[in-house]
């Protein structure tokens, strides 16, 4: 493998996604696109990250774990980082208040399941992780950075009367009916490391990294840069805002020229 190399992406339309996207990303004529992700390498292909816009709800879902999960099928745990939200942007992370299986079905067969879920106000710079099992629904008005297990495992509880497939079974073997826990949520202001987990570790470095990170991030990473450019020390790759790299650690990349960038590795 070369030092790093850029990753090819995917736009993704969505019916609830924008045909006008944030800089530097734009939209073919006439789609909304609703995500955009980065093709997982073979060097991490547990990971998938991508970028998501919302203009209106997406449906009330979950995902098993890994134990959970029937074979052929993977778990999915996931985190979402806010990069920019209205002033009225909400996301649906776990319950009001503890509920059971039988009130989850009922709410989510009469519509009622969006007042029984915690809307969480979401601002640029937040961070929430949501452990697999998390009921979870994300508003309108957002832009997101996804970094999540490569899993399409999704139950959907609830679709505001889209016509998709509901999987009401599934999803009620492995919801838990809580409220969302404090420690899954943080700023970036609250330091560099947002996600340390058993799954990845997600890095938010302003500028180079320092020594310590280096050597937490001694095997494959991404890294994608949300402001100023990545460049590979050897010259053969650069990414700017909007793109990603693959590098085989640290080292290998110059963060002369970046400002703010993401950094990705499994656990």
């Amino acid at each position: 493998m070369t030092a790093a190399r850029q990753l090819p992406t995917r736009m993704v339309a969505k019916v609830w996604g924008r045909d006008h996207l944030p800089a530097p990303f734009a939209a073919p004529a006439g789609e909304r696109i609703g995500e955009i992700w980065f093709e997982p390498p073979p060097e991490l292909p547990q990971l998938l990250v991508k970028y998501l816009f919302t203009s209106e709800k997406l449906s009330v879902q979950v995902h098993p774990s890994d134990a959970q999960a029937l074979p052929g099928e993977a778990g999915k745990e996931e985190c979402w980082l806010v990069l920019d939200a209205q002033a009225d942007a909400r996301l649906a992370i776990g319950f009001v208040r503890e509920v059971s299986a039988d009130e989850i079905a009922a709410a989510a067969q009469d519509g009622t399941i969006e007042d029984l879920l915690e809307w969480h106000p979401a601002r640029a710079g937040d961070l929430f992780y949501l452990p697999a099992g998390t009921v979870h629904a994300i508003g309108p008005g957002l832009s997101l950075v996804e970094v999540q297990q490569n899993s399409d495992t999704t139950f959907r509880l609830y679709d505001y009367g889209r016509p998709r497939e509901l999987h009401l079974d599934r999803a009620l073997a492995v919801a838990r009916g809580a409220p969302y826990g404090a420690e899954h949520r943080r700023s970036v202001a609250d330091g560099q490391t947002l996600v340390d987990g058993p799954l990845f570790r997600f890095d938010r470095v302003e500028g180079a990294p320092d020594a310590a990170t280096v050597a937490a991030y001694a095997g494959p990473l991404l890294a994608l840069p949300l402001a100023g450019a990545v460049t590979a020390r050897d010259g053969t790759a650069r990414a700017g805002a909007g793109e990603c790299l693959v590098a085989d650690g640290l080292e290998s990349l110059d963060f002369s020229r970046a400002d703010v960038t993401l950094l990705v590795r499994a656990g």
